[in-house]
């Protein structure tokens, strides 16, 4: 390092997970992951810039089939979820995410169907095809 500029090239992350030894960089994937695998197939990441709070926003529809809440910390910790439109904007937060689909669900889906009238929306959406598309393959 010569300059401030070569000291700003550093990224602090990479700087602190090299201290690591292999054992706690699993550790570490395991109990804080960056990114959650949603029943849609996609990987989505975890926003952790609230620590006591971390969050996955992710489109209502990739996240059909999910029964329960997303869960880091070894089970401890439960994630908020951010459910958007195919739009991307929010039409629900919840840390309960079985409450969400047995409560709140059909609600969001009237509004949502009539915004969307293209896109898939099941009436049981526990038993439904989580796609990331406008419409599951195949219908």
């Amino acid at each position: 390092m010569r300059s401030v500029n070569d000291l700003k090239k550093l990224s602090l992350q990479d700087v602190l997970l090299s201290e690591l030894s292999w054992e706690q960089r699993q550790q570490l994937d395991q109990e804080a992951p960056t990114h959650i695998q949603v029943p849609s197939g996609s990987r989505i990441p975890i926003d952790y810039s609230r620590p006591d709070d971390p969050t996955l926003s992710v489109r209502l529809q990739e996240m059909f089939g999910q029964q329960e809440t997303p869960r880091i910390g070894g089970g401890r910790v439960p994630v908020t979820v951010h459910l958007l439109s195919p739009a991307q904007r929010p039409v629900q937060v919840t840390r309960d995410l079985a409450n969400f689909w047995r409560e709140t669900y059909f609600e969001v889906k009237k509004d949502l169907k009539g915004r969307y009238p293209k896109h898939y929306w099941p009436d049981n959406p526990l038993e439904a095809m989580a796609t990331n598309r406008a419409k599951p393959r195949g219908n």
